[in-house]
């Protein structure tokens, strides 16, 4: 049985396709999106362009989904858990959870649906009870709503990534165009 880790994991190694080693990239080399930084902490010592897809999905659960809670995100709204996770791939853990707190904060009518939430990059038992307030009080449109704010302030990021760094701008308008939009639909 498909578990919502594998759809969005689908999803997002679709995206990062395979071997890059691109001099401009701060990531280095890279396979299926994993650096050989990240590859080696979970003991790979191997031919980056030789890792194995299942030690990348391995790395993946670990480092990314289970990380940032995406079970407890996905029990709420798959689509959110899987938008958040590919974030978090491709930009890092603490920026797409942020993007998340940032939202549901904005999004609270000034407390009176949910109380504000630290924006402290880590979801915690205060993240998860805002989200499942959230999505009480603003059902299925609110997901759809809350996709898009996670979309438009991750393109909002690339643009200002590619404003700080010159050689970003080789990126930008891939980025937005591959990772910029609605998660595993």
């Amino acid at each position: 049985m498909k578990t919502s880790f594998d759809t969005a994991f689908e999803h997002t190694i679709g995206k990062e396709g395979n071997y890059a080693n691109n001099p401009n990239d701060l990531g280095g080399e890279t396979m299926y999106g994993i650096t050989k930084a990240l590859a080696s902490r979970y003991g790979y010592v191997g031919d980056m362009r030789k890792l194995p897809l299942e030690t990348a999905k391995y790395i993946y659960r670990h480092e990314f989904w289970d990380k940032m809670r995406l079970d407890d995100v996905a029990v709420l709204n798959e689509l959110v858990a899987a938008e958040i996770f590919d974030t978090g791939v491709n930009m890092g853990n603490g920026i797409a959870i942020g993007f998340l707190q940032q939202a549901l904060n904005a999004f609270n009518q000034r407390g009176s649906l949910y109380p504000d939430i630290k924006e402290d990059q880590s979801i915690g038992p205060s993240t998860i009870s805002a989200l499942r307030q959230f999505f009480a009080k603003r059902g299925a449109k609110g997901g759809q709503v809350l996709l898009k704010t996670l979309n438009s302030l991750q393109a909002a990021r690339y643009i200002y990534l590619s404003q700080t760094r010159q050689a970003n701008e080789e990126f930008v308008y891939g980025w937005i165009d591959n990772r910029v939009g609605m998660a595993a639909q």
